[in-house]
């Protein structure tokens, strides 16, 4: 697109739209052109970002609209009046912008977590670096299943929630250095390889999913989302595109460190899974159903919802008023 060619046709709209926004009263008719201003000259600042990215014509535009906004909206709005839009718009659309990334980063876990756990239980002597012949039966026979009934079951939701939303805020927040996310992985897909050893070596593999499956599916696939958050928060400043590093990692991290919020919340949910389901003798049909409808859910939202907040402009990033003015430019 030629930005000047554009900027020249859309000048006088946009001097009008200056224009009002400078006024203190109005009349009827001046409010409802303010507002057909407003609309259009917001479109031409999306199509000039998302064909252009940053330009000092986005810019003055942007301080004309924000000035346009604050005649008919006056104060800023409550901020908890925001959070149906987080929660409805922006994060499902952050969760989005990540999706094929979480479906490679899920591939790749469970491609390392498989052969670490044939490699494992094939390799002559090293499962002997989990513990003696008798504390691997052991862990096999009692200490595995025991771990989910040992503490209460609030007491033992409650742990694991704060340890897995832990590590995926870790992933997402840290996520900028390009190592360590893929780390917390790797560690994460040895630790449940090796474990699938040690069970399957004592003839209790079928224990090992039973006993993964209700809540794994939901708390795995998050931290899988994490992992690809701050890998994509990584990748922003190495291949910026048409943008600045510094502008690419500004926006992309804003977007995505929301995903982290999201993330709390889904682990929270698979946290109760694990501390008031997994335990319950229940047919394992219902227990592990639960956790497939937990994650289903989590799919929806973010390739439905996400979807269709993408469609509808969103990306994940900070609106103008939330995010603030990126330079100072003259009106």
């Amino acid at each position: 697109m030629d930005l000047d060619a554009y900027s020249a046709a859309r000048r006088d709209e946009w001097d009008e739209l200056a224009r009002l926004g400078s006024k203190r009263r109005f009349n009827g008719a001046e409010a409802d052109e303010l507002i057909d201003r407003y609309q259009a000259a917001a479109s031409d600042l999306s199509v000039i970002k998302t064909t252009v990215g940053q330009s000092i014509q986005g810019d003055r535009l942007s301080v004309a609209i924000h000035r346009a906004r604050l005649r008919f909206t006056g104060a800023k709005s409550n901020p908890m009046s925001r959070i149906p839009l987080f929660f409805g718009a922006q994060l499902p659309a952050a969760l989005y912008r990540i999706r094929w990334l979480s479906l490679w980063v899920t591939v790749i876990w469970i491609a390392v977590a498989t052969l670490f756990a044939f490699w494992a239980a094939q390799t002559p002597g090293v499962l002997a670096n989990f513990g003696s012949d008798e504390l691997r039966r052991q862990y096999a026979e009692d200490d595995f299943v025991n771990y989910y009934s040992e503490h209460g079951m609030a007491e033992f939701g409650a742990l694991v929630w704060t340890n897995n939303a832990w590590i995926a805020i870790q992933c997402v927040a840290f996520g900028i250095l390009g190592v360590w996310a893929p780390w917390i992985l790797m560690q994460n897909a040895t630790g449940v390889g090796g474990a699938a050893a040690v069970l399957a070596e004592q003839g209790h593999l079928d224990t090992f999913f039973l006993f993964i499956l209700p809540h794994g599916q939901l708390e795995l696939y998050s931290i899988f989302v994490a992992g690809a958050a701050g890998l994509r928060i990584f990748w922003s400043w190495v291949a910026p595109g048409a943008r600045t590093r510094g502008q690419a990692l500004a926006e992309d991290g804003r977007a995505l460190i929301t995903v982290a919020v999201g993330l709390t919340l889904s682990l929270l949910l698979s946290g109760i899974i694990e501390g008031f389901v997994t335990r319950q003798d229940w047919p394992w049909a219902i227990k592990i159903g639960i956790g497939t409808l937990a994650l289903a859910a989590f799919l929806y939202y973010q390739w439905i919802l996400g979807r269709r907040a993408a469609q509808a402009g969103e990306t994940g990033d900070l609106v103008e008023f939330e995010s603030g003015a990126k330079r100072i430019i003259a009106a």
